[in-house]
């Protein structure tokens, strides 16, 4: 007998069974941490290389700085209890 319920036990029911998710425990500020980390790598390397911000590319230098801005934003959150509250 396979485990899907039949039509008559789900219409019975009122709708489809509960279905519970696994819980997913992720060591989120870690990670938030190591993506920051990522974020000044970029943002030093854009600075160090002249090339990657003249011309047309002027704008790159502001983009590990959008991303550090938003993993500060973020580590605010998660450092306030809230998104993965067994880990934060």
């Amino acid at each position: 007998m396979s485990d899907i319920p039949d039509r008559e036990a789900v219409a019975q029911s009122g709708g489809l069974p509960q279905i519970d998710p696994p819980v997913a425990n992720l060591p989120t500020l870690r990670i938030l941490h190591w993506g920051m980390a990522l974020w000044v790598v970029v943002l030093l390397v854009v600075l160090a290389v002249p090339a990657l911000r003249e011309g047309d590319r002027h704008w790159w230098v502001w983009v590990p700085v959008a991303g550090l801005s938003l993993g500060a934003l973020g580590h605010i959150y998660l450092a306030r209890g809230r998104g993965n509250a067994a880990d934060a």
